[in-house]
């Protein structure tokens, strides 16, 4: 996948305030995220700076130095928190600047090394909970760390969990994280997870409102089970504003799940990257040496990772329009985390 840089700099947003007042957790729907007010508007202007955007290629060099290594990745840092704060000083300039409950409620905490990381589904999250665990000392190794100590042992706090003060001293004093991954392959991946192998969760309270409103004809079997959501119809789901079941963390838009205009992120890793990534971040912090990014899959091992190829065989089942919409609804991903555009003709 290729990248893009924009080069011009521009001046940080000035720092968020957190008024008592404000200070309250927001009522949400079970597996719904609220979106700013017209956070999800694409203008052409939008389109105009993904276009005009020159093209930065990742390049490995296996011969470099560790300290032009060290600072190539932090010169690529650097380049991803301008462009970020670029597309939010252009197009979020309108939004509240208050934090709320709801800005860091995807954030995890790991106090021994001071260290937030924002939970992307789909993009090596639960290997990174397994490294907060081993940094916290809840394991010794990832290896260790099963499915379901990462998902649901509660080894981990969460940044709301603690009160407002507790909340604004880790803000300006840890290292906050954020991990993406180009908008359409995790989309992609949280279909084939969710809905391509069995699951008690997805396919009865997903699976069945999906198949009742978007399948002609369907089987009294799978208006029962909910299985056998096919793509077509998960993106009809996805695209309706009038959708029969609430938004999904799994598929949400990164930028409404971590909120990187509100909070300025120090450190924005890439799947495409991640392991090059993830342990220069972990030299940064002072993490024990013999603890690395796992490479190992977490949910269904036997499956193929989603590739750039897998991604664009399960998008050639959709219409030029519906492939248009699709984009339109990740767009700010796009724009905020660099990633070019996956089809020529968007």
């Amino acid at each position: 996948v290729n990248q893009r840089s924009e080069e011009a700099d521009v001046d940080p947003i000035s720092p968020m305030q957190l008024p008592d007042s404000q200070w309250k957790r927001q009522a949400a729907t079970p597996g719904s995220r609220e979106h700013d007010p017209g956070s999800q508007q694409v203008t052409k202007r939008h389109r105009k700076l993904l276009k005009t955007s020159p093209v930065l290629r990742p390049h490995v060099n296996s011969s470099q130095s560790p300290l032009s290594s060290s600072r190539r990745l932090s010169d690529v840092q650097e380049s991803r928190r301008r462009i970020i704060r670029e597309v939010c000083g252009k197009y979020r300039s309108n939004i509240s600047r208050t934090i709320t409950p709801h800005h860091v409620s995807r954030i995890y905490v790991e106090d021994r090394h001071k260290l937030l990381y924002c939970e992307v589904p789909k993009a090596g999250c639960s290997n990174w909970k397994r490294v907060l665990m081993v940094l916290a000392g809840v394991a010794n190794s990832t290896r260790e760390i099963n499915h379901v100590a990462v998902h649901y042992d509660n080894h981990l706090k969460r940044l709301d969990s603690f009160d407002r003060q507790g909340i604004t001293k880790r803000l300006e004093t840890y290292t906050k994280v954020l991990f993406i991954r180009e908008p359409m392959e995790r989309l992609v991946s949280a279909f084939r997870d969710k809905f391509e192998s069995p699951n008690s969760y997805y396919h009865p309270v997903f699976g069945k409102p999906i198949i009742s409103k978007y399948r002609v004809n369907a089987s009294q079997t799978a208006l029962k089970t909910g299985s056998g959501v096919t793509f077509r119809e998960f993106i009809h789901y996805l695209l309706d504003v009038h959708r029969p079941v609430g938004m999904d963390i799994h598929w949400e838009a990164a930028n409404q799940l971590c909120s990187p205009c509100h909070l300025h992120y120090d450190f924005i890793g890439k799947v495409e990257t991640l392991e090059e990534d993830a342990n220069f971040l972990l030299r940064k912090i002072g993490a024990p040496e013999n603890l690395t990014y796992p490479s190992f899959k977490d949910g269904n091992p036997k499956a193929a990772r989603t590739s750039t190829q897998i991604t664009q065989h399960y998008f050639s089942q959709l219409n030029a329009s519906e492939r248009q919409r699709a984009y339109d609804f990740y767009y700010m991903d796009y724009l905020m985390f660099n990633y070019s555009k996956p089809y020529k003709d968007l």
